[in-house]
């Protein structure tokens, strides 16, 4: 039955890290950045939903749209105001660039809110039921659903919207694009404006279940990596398959050599998948 249990806990833990990894997926795979402000704008999605619910008791689920579009607004901003500048710039510049960006808001998050550790605790946070004498945390699982939806609701906006389709070409052929009237600069923006957001309804998530402070960044950024990696990069579906990979990882990783090697292990997938499939589990070319 332990095994069972660690089951169900990897996949609804699965479920989150696919809402924390795939705005990552999503700028990288579309405009080639390795966006190290990503984990930045996880942790600010998560205050957001923190001071909220601590200042004036606003649920965190009903919050979540209000760390995203926050996000959104300031991702959006940021790419058209400082990184679309060296957008065309080597890999190693944008990376530089999105790093200070990083520290900056790293260090700013640290000079208003400390370093102290912070978490929404709601009534019914230790509300649980059981299927078969398996106990399912039922704010896991609303978590587990919220990033389901967040990674489909993804999928389908690239997949339907005019927009979605503007972000493809751009990806895909960005001479073609501009010739069919895309104005890149602005599609970059908002591709970056909705990884931001997606990222900040990802820390809403996490702070509904987990314990955030400012330097949490890395560690969100670092499973961000892990998961796009292992999953593949330029993959909605890619993102989902490499969070469950690391939550069955981890859990299990835990139970056999003790919760100190969880974080090891998910590395030593990262380096096992790229020995073996460089790839990705589910990777291809172009963001799918």
């Amino acid at each position: 039955m332990i095994y069972l249990q660690i089951l169900v806990n990897s996949v609804l833990l699965g479920g989150m890290y696919a809402a924390i990894a795939v705005g990552f997926s999503l700028v990288w795979g579309v405009m080639n950045i390795l966006n190290i402000l990503h984990g930045t704008f996880l942790m600010l999605g998560g205050y957001i939903t923190f001071w909220l619910f601590h200042l004036y008791g606003v649920d965190p689920f009903l919050s979540l749209p209000l760390s995203a579009v926050a996000m959104f607004f300031l991702g959006y901003f940021i790419q058209l105001g400082i990184i679309n500048q060296v957008i065309r710039a080597s890999f190693f510049m944008t990376l530089v660039l999105t790093f200070g960006l990083e520290l900056i808001g790293v260090k700013m998050a640290l000079f208003f809110w400390t370093g102290d550790y912070r978490s929404v605790q709601t009534e019914y946070a230790g509300y649980s039921f059981q299927v078969g004498g398996v106990v399912i945390p039922l704010v896991r699982l609303a978590l587990f659903g919220l990033g389901l939806l967040l990674t489909g609701g993804l999928f389908w906006f690239m997949a339907v919207t005019r927009t979605g389709r503007a972000i493809r070409a751009v990806r895909i052929d960005l001479e073609a694009a501009q010739l069919m009237g895309v104005n890149p600069a602005k599609i970059y923006a908002t591709t970056y404006g909705i990884s931001a957001g997606l990222a900040g309804a990802a820390g809403a998530l996490v702070s509904a279940g987990f314990a955030i402070s400012p330097v949490t960044d890395v560690e969100f950024l670092a499973k961000s990596f892990v998961i796009c990696v292992v999953g593949g990069l330029g993959n909605i579906t890619g993102a989902l398959a490499g969070g469950l990979v690391l939550g069955l990882v981890e859990n299990f990783g835990a139970l056999y050599f003790g919760p100190g090697l969880q974080n090891a292990l998910g590395y030593a997938v990262l380096l096992l998948v790229l020995f073996i499939r460089p790839s990705g589990l589910l990777g291809r070319a172009g963001y799918h």
